[in-house]
């Protein structure tokens, strides 16, 4: 439901952001746990075949721990379809990453694209969602403030590299994975960002624009970085807020000025957008903070004997006498099940304006704090986004 008032969207839209995906289905674990059943009544029944207690075990073990995995994907929407789960093998080594690469190829998007028409042939554009919005993956490391590789995702408009549209220039959305274990692939895998820009974009519901998903983890995926400046460690805030952004500026075809510029995130991607948002006013003029956090939580420790640090990070303590050099447009959002978001949106809503910032909250019907919220999210975002860009 809408909290305020804010972008209305078309029902189709809507729809689109919230079905769940081939692997979300519960029917997979529900069959799953059935099957478990069935095989530990045959292994485990009076005059069954003779098998050790420990073979029994371990394959009871294993369907039930394979039950609980696609359990709890359901709940959350981490892997939607098999190119979910084809890059997220990807990440892995040997085996995994060979039969992911293979996966990928036959389930992403270029696999399923229509083929080209006579029009293509000849150098024309086909129809199809290749076509529509392309995503490239770039390198950006930044050795000095501790990012090693920096994979970054990167999604370009229709039409951008058609010799027409050579001079067209384009607004900018950064979206931060969340944390730990997060990825700049999951804005693209997990939350379907590109097929919801497709939706948008067809419907002439925002103008074209340019949607970069840096990669945040320093080369440890398992850390709670939450995009800060770690005292003897990496130095995230300066390289998405510095390096990222000069680096997206100065190879595609931005508008350079925090006009144009909107940063978001999920869950500690989400405490990133904000934190690193309002710490750097010049940079961007629109925040879009999906599950939100107002303190740095388990990364407090990364601030431990810096108490001018963490009040620094901690939005809870400085918002309510923060001087705003800038006006900045906040778009919060939440599942209706969690409690605790929303209490956390309400909270940096209320202290936002009463600094005299413009705020818009929304609460999606019957979810929690899980990509699935997220994803629903994510149509509002752009066009909240959308909105503040000047056209």
């Amino acid at each position: 439901m809408l909290a305020d008032s804010g972008p209305t969207l078309p029902d189709e839209v809507v729809q689109h952001a919230v079905v769940r995906g081939a692997l979300e289905s519960p029917w997979i674990w529900r069959s799953l746990l059935l099957i478990t059943l069935v095989v530990g009544y045959l292994l485990f029944r009076p005059r069954a075949r003779e098998q050790s207690l420990a073979t029994k075990l371990v394959v009871v073990a294993t369907m039930l721990g394979l039950s609980g995995m696609t359990w709890l994907n359901s709940y959350v929407g981490y892997v939607r379809t098999p190119y979910d789960l084809a890059v997220l093998m990807q990440r892995g080594s040997g085996w995994a990453a060979q039969f992911g690469a293979a996966l990928a190829s036959m389930t992403g998007p270029e696999a399923t694209a229509p083929a080209p028409g006579p029009a293509a042939q000849h150098g024309a554009p086909a129809p199809g969602p290749v076509q529509d919005v392309q995503v490239r993956k770039i390198a950006l490391p930044d050795p000095g403030n501790g990012v090693p590789t920096g994979m970054t995702n990167v999604m370009l408009p229709r039409g951008y590299d058609a010799p027409e549209n050579r001079t067209k220039r384009y607004p900018v959305v950064y979206l931060v994975h969340g944390y730990p274990a997060g990825s700049s692939d999951d804005w693209f895998t997990s939350g379907d960002a590109l097929a919801t820009m497709q939706e948008l974009v067809r419907g002439g519901l925002v103008q074209p624009m340019i949607v970069v998903a840096p990669d945040m983890q320093a080369g440890v995926a398992t850390a709670d970085w939450e995009c800060l400046n770690v005292p003897r460690g990496p130095q995230l805030e300066t390289y998405l807020t510095r390096t990222v952004t000069a680096a997206i500026d100065s190879r595609f075809r931005t508008i350079p000025d925090r006009a144009h510029r909107a940063l978001g995130g999920m869950s500690g991607g989400g405490f990133c957008a904000l934190n690193s948002g309002l710490r750097n006013l010049d940079r961007y003029g629109t925040l879009l903070v999906s599950l939100p956090y107002d303190t740095p939580g388990d990364a407090t420790a990364l601030l431990s004997g810096h108490p001018d640090l963490l009040r620094a990070n901690t939005p809870r303590d400085y918002i309510p006498t923060m001087r705003f050099t800038a006006p900045v447009a906040v778009m919060l959002s939440a599942g209706e099940n969690a409690q605790t978001d929303m209490t956390t949106a309400r909270r940096i809503k209320r202290a936002l304006e009463q600094r005299g910032q413009q705020v818009f909250m929304r609460f999606e019907p019957n979810l929690n704090h899980t990509w699935r919220t997220a994803r629903a999210a994510l149509p509002y975002m752009l066009a909240y986004a959308n909105e503040q860009f000047p056209h």
